[in-house]
């Protein structure tokens, strides 16, 4: 397996809601950074990412434009979706903000994945403006955390 589709497989378990998956893909060790104030560990990161999802059930990443070079995987993404259920990010001081019915088109942002021994073990976002936690939680109306 590639390390271009070792990336597609961990986008494609997020948005499937496969847990086990997600888990087998992720390095117990890896590391999230970009629109977070730190950069925030696999435990973190997975249960953002499944928070989000959880809300916004047509969650897509809609990456594109993939390039490899040694162990990084570089794609933007585009992600999109409408918020349906409530969504509860306590970490971020919301406990449940109600469906909206609201549908969220971020901007492209680029993504680079560190692929290590088949596992991803970083994910780091150029955090493009509008981007990110903060463009979900401004497109629907939630309260946006400052950081």
């Amino acid at each position: 397996m590639s390390n271009i589709d070792v990336f597609k497989s961990g986008l494609t378990a997020f948005e499937a809601r496969d847990s086990k998956k997600v888990d087998d893909t992720f390095s117990a060790d890896m590391v999230f950074a970009g629109p977070v104030p730190q950069p925030i560990g696999k435990q973190a990161f997975v249960g953002l990412q499944s928070a989000l999802i959880a809300a916004i059930p047509d969650w897509k990443f809609n990456p594109s434009d993939f390039k490899e070079e040694g162990d990084k995987v570089t794609a933007k993404v585009h992600i999109s979706g409408t918020q349906t259920a409530a969504l509860s990010l306590p970490a971020l001081g919301i406990v449940s903000f109600a469906a909206t019915g609201k549908h969220v088109q971020l901007p492209y942002e680029q993504l680079t994945a560190t692929v290590k021994d088949g596992k991803l073990t970083r994910l780091e976002s150029d955090n493009a403006k509008g981007g990110g936690v903060a463009g979900v939680l401004a497109q629907i109306g939630a309260p946006v955390p400052a950081h």
